[in-house]
């Protein structure tokens, strides 16, 4: 007797609100895949705490067989419902290997790869970082960690996004303790929980010992919900990761204030979120303002001592006096004033160079270390050999170290200041956000018993949120009472207010204008739009573009080479001063010819910085992708940025891209002796089960021949069918429906009449789409269904061609329509009634052609041709599943932002070359000056201090430049056009 296999999965079924069915219209995060793909049949467990497992049974061989295991699995406690369908090697619900063997068949476990949810995604702040050569070493450590996928640490955001395998690196501290033990501050930013769950931080008043600190933990540990709790004693911090569907902040705060006789009082820590970055930030740039005013109370005396008293006759007398044997008082005084700046202000240089030797690389604190010490201790050197010696005349360099180390930090102050600005479109995100939430307290019949206000961060899922005319939205959900109009402008790009009443959904952070609204909050804490829009920047500032990976490799010898160059200058000078390779009159009267070649030498070491270098494309990748989302063209990272500058030609689907997306039947001829409403009740039932934008036209024009038109109730549709690209086909009234195309028609061997064939050619050349409708294989009749062109679709295909850029449709709907809206668009190459595989090939094609495709689309189908094109473009009205496969999110859903998103790439581009121009320009040019090249035919020399301030204002250069592109302004020829606010109601 043959032995069947019969797989069983155990799979988590993932929870919906059931009082809210319209899709968002706002990017989404990626998901993980909902359903599991087994080869042979399978059985899945509906239980949510089940985790992920796949069973093979053996010594089934007949229903009966299938029926006993079903039996077994239904008595378990939890299982709702269990169905094994051996014919159709498919089954449902699942359970454990116990149950299986104790029906009396063998069980084996067997690893499902595609359910395991095996790779967690986690972000870390970094302190300390200095150049590309430390953003270098820490990637490199993290890489090393066995379990480790992915890493990507930005310098400009400071950032680090790690994704690893949870099985292996047990805990994120780990990571951590990595990043710590290269030599760098790591501070934890989300620790890689699932998209649907939330964290937030809370700070505990009243709290005197540990021991209350750990009550608090366990009375909040008991809670439903609650994935993880760290306390900070020392801070009276809790940071708690929960579930935002069973529990909410609110409910913390009162766990807490009912602990411990009520004398704790809980509220939200003022630094969580967002704002920690920008305290961070904050903090950093006061540490280096203090940092460079304290260096300039000491190095603006060594400065006058050295350069300005000294041409002073009676004080220059006082200077000179001598202390001891030939040390003067100006010696002396500049070497105490020096000390303070070299190893207390200067401390941060030290500990740098340590940490990055201690690893084996080299980064700037290494240079500027290696050029203020050589000052320093030769400067100190001659300062003990004349206090030691009545006839030697050497002279000090202690300004030297000292205003390189002032130069240094001012330049750095700037920087980061400089730095702040260019991450300032997160910032203008997350302030979109209203602080206050007026909450209603509902009675058993919904009636307002009372309101509150509450701090929006506190809003918990199924809140009942009043908003008020000129108030914010304070939550994602949807309208229960009221209706108004709200603009949506700072979210979408929607220049329009859009009118919301009852059943409407809002998104948070948009203006409520007229009227007052009473919402359901459904979304809240990191599933908001806002959080995710404001994740997907940061997500895209972080990602590396191709064209980094120019800088890293250049870093990454950069410090060696400066250092080797460094000394082969003052050997070259010291040996040829040494065999009078020039003459003495070249040698300044205050130095001799070691101390001309060390300052060449030093100059070279601190002017070649690999700063600017590193922050050349973070810092323009970050104005780009924050201007981009304030313009309503979401950047998912550097990579899509760079295609995107390269790209010549444009496919465009039709539905919902070229068109409005919101079809609609304008004809019906009958080819049968029926009635109108049966016709339509028919195909309707059969088209419901469809998400195509032409089913969902013909079912809303269906509602029209019923008096229940808001919720129908269709006829049941059994044996339904979609065929994609086709149509559909279903059993109803015992009447096999067949509605598509005339391909599908054809398929099926159904004759199609010279009346239909006609209709359908009218249709076509009106740039209409005709669809065919078969009754038990006959055609009974022809649908007429127009989809408007959008407004300016026209003008924008003509800014593309002057644009040099190629523009193709491709599209599932029938060659007549294709090539009536390819015509009126201006498009000439159109490739119509192709599949979603078909599309992407068609990419593919052109890529092989030489071209750099760009693909905008809306549709599931359209999904396979976002992921093949180099840049995939996603319409922000369209499906979750094409907005997660493309790079680019046009949240305006209109034509221009095409236009947008590749001017704005195009021009970042352009400020990426401006500051590698700056950055080489500065090391290409300053380094041989540095060395002295000018200096025999010109005697000009670069002195250390002014070299380091070079140095120092090439970095603040560089992120100037990038923030020029805060004023970028879309294309004039767009400011004429009429698209703006379109919305079909």
């Amino acid at each position: 007797m043959a032995t069947k296999l019969l797989a069983l999965a155990c799979i988590k079924r993932e929870s919906h609100d059931g009082l809210l069915s319209p899709r968002s219209h706002y990017p989404s995060m990626p998901k993980y895949p909902k359903g599991v793909s087994v080869q042979e049949s399978s059985v899945e467990l509906a239980d949510s705490e089940a985790k992920p497992a796949v069973f093979s049974v053996m010594g089934m061989t007949c229903s009966a067989c299938a029926g006993s295991v079903e039996k077994a699995i239904k008595r378990l406690p939890g299982i709702r419902e269990a169905v094994v369908d051996v014919l159709n090697n498919k089954a449902q619900e699942a359970t454990i290997r116990e149950t299986i063997e104790d029906a009396g068949f063998e069980a084996t476990l067997i690893e499902d790869e595609t359910n395991d949810r095996s790779i967690q995604e986690c972000r870390i702040r970094i302190n300390g970082m200095t150049c590309t050569s430390c953003s270098s070493t820490i990637e490199s450590a993290l890489q090393a960690i066995h379990g480790v996928q992915k890493v990507q640490v930005a310098l400009a955001t400071e950032e680090a996004q790690i994704h690893y395998d949870p099985k292996i690196v047990i805990s994120y501290n780990q990571l951590l303790e990595t990043i710590q033990d290269t030599g760098y501050g790591a501070i934890l930013i989300s620790s890689g929980e699932e998209y649907h769950i939330s964290k937030i931080e809370l700070k505990v008043e009243g709290v005197r010992t540990d021991h209350s600190m750990r009550i608090l933990e366990e009375s909040l540990q008991a809670l439903p919900g609650i994935q993880h709790i760290n306390i900070s004693p020392e801070l009276k911090k809790i940071s708690l990761s929960y579930k935002p569907d069973i529990t909410g902040p609110r409910t913390f705060i009162n766990v807490i204030e009912s602990t411990g006789s009520r004398r704790f009082k809980g509220s939200i820590y003022p630094e969580g979120g967002a704002g920690g970055r920008e305290t961070h930030r904050q903090g950093e740039i006061k540490q280096y303002y203090r940092s460079f005013l304290w260096s300039l109370v000491f190095t603006v005396p060594i400065f006058l001592t050295s350069m300005v008293f000294m041409y002073i006759p009676g004080i220059k007398h006082a200077f000179d006096t001598k202390v001891v044997n030939m040390m003067s008082v100006g010696m002396l005084l500049r070497w105490v004033l020096s000390t303070p700046v070299q190893f207390i202000i200067g401390r941060r240089f030290y500990t740098g160079s340590y940490k990055a030797l201690r690893h084996g690389s080299a980064n700037m604190d290494v240079l500027i270390a290696l050029g203020t010490n050589g000052a320093y201790f030769y400067s100190v050197y001659s300062v003990l050999r004349a206090a030691t010696s009545k006839d030697f005349k050497g002279t000090d360099f202690f300004e030297t170290s000292a205003m390189l180390i002032s130069f240094i930090l001012l330049g750095k102050y700037l920087e980061v200041l400089a730095k702040g600005k260019t991450s300032e479109a997160i910032a203008k995100l997350m302030d979109l956000a209203p602080e206050t939430a007026i909450l209603l307290n509902l009675d058993d019949e919904g009636n307002v018993v009372s309101e509150e206000e509450i701090d929006s961060r506190l809003i918990q899922k199924n809140d009942i949120i009043k908003i008020i005319p000129g108030a914010k939205v304070a939550s994602d959900g949807f309208v229960i009472r009221g209706q108004s109009h709200v603009n949506e402008s700072m979210i979408t790009g929607e220049a329009r207010p859009v009118a919301k009443r009852k059943g409407d959904t809002v998104i948070g952070g948009t203006l409520n204008e007229n009227g007052v609204l009473h919402i359901k909050a459904t979304r809240v804490g990191s599933e908001s739009a806002l959080s995710q829009i404001v994740r997907l920047v940061e997500s895209a500032q972080l990602a590396k573009a191709p064209v980094q990976k120019f800088a890293d490799r250049i870093s990454k010898y950069f410090v060696p080479l400066v250092i080797m160059f460094s000394f082969s200058t003052w050997l070259a000078w010291f040996l040829a001063g040494k065999f009078h390779g020039y003459p003495k009159s070249w040698i300044p009267s205050s130095m001799d010819s070691f101390e001309l070649a060390l300052q060449f030498g030093i100059s070279v070491m601190v002017i070649a910085c690999p700063c600017a270098l590193g922050l050349a494309t973070p810092t323009a990748v970050m104005v780009g992708t924050g201007v981009g989302a304030s313009q309503g063209v979401l950047i998912k990272g550097g990579q899509a940025l760079e295609s995107a500058h390269k790209v010549d030609c444009i496919v465009f689907d039709k539905t919902g891209t070229l068109t409005v997306g919101k079809p609609v039947v304008v004809n019906t001829k009958l080819l049968k002796n029926m009635v109108l409403r049966e016709f339509y009740e028919l195909i309707a039932a059969t088209e419901v089960n469809s998400e195509h934008p032409l089913a969902k036209a013909i079912v809303e024009y269906a509602k029209k021949f019923r008096e229940d038109d808001e919720n129908p109730a269709w006829p049941e549709a059994r044996d339904f069918d979609s065929i994609t690209g086709h149509g559909v086909k279903a059993i109803v009234r015992d009447k096999e429906i067949i509605v598509g195309n005339k391909s599908l028609i054809l398929d099926h061997n159904i004759t199609i009449p010279v009346d239909a064939q006609d209709m359908l050619a009218e249709a076509e050349g009106m740039a209409q789409t005709g669809i065919l409708v078969s009754i038990d294989s006959e055609v009974a009749g022809v649908l007429a269904i127009s989809d408007p062109l959008k407004p300016g679709a026209e003008e924008a295909i003509s800014i593309l061609k002057s644009m040099k850029i190629k523009s193709i449709m491709v599209t599932g709907d029938n060659w007549g329509t294709a090539n009536s809206i390819g015509k009126e668009v201006g498009i000439e190459t159109i490739v119509a009634e192709a599949k979603p595989e078909q599309k992407a090939e068609k990419v593919k094609e052109l890529q092989a052609s030489g071209y750099t495709v760009a693909m905008v689309g809306d549709g599931i189908n359209d999904s396979p041709a976002l992921v093949a094109a180099d840049v995939g473009m996603a319409i922000g009205a369209g499906t979750d599943i094409a907005i997660e496969a493309a790079d680019i999110v046009l949240m305006k859903s209109n034509l221009e932002d095409v236009i947008t998103a590749i001017d704005l790439s195009r021009r970042t581009f352009f400020h990426i070359r401006l500051n590698y121009i700056w950055a080489l320009g500065y090391n290409l040019l300053g380094i041989p000056i540095a060395a002295g090249v000018l200096f025999p035919s010109t005697r000009f020399r670069l002195p250390p201090w002014i070299a380091g301030a070079a140095m120092a204002a090439s970095s603040v250069s560089v992120v100037c430049c990038s923030l020029l592109l805060k004023y970028y302004k879309r294309p004039k020829k767009l400011d004429n056009l009429e698209i703006r606010g379109i919305r079909i109601e």
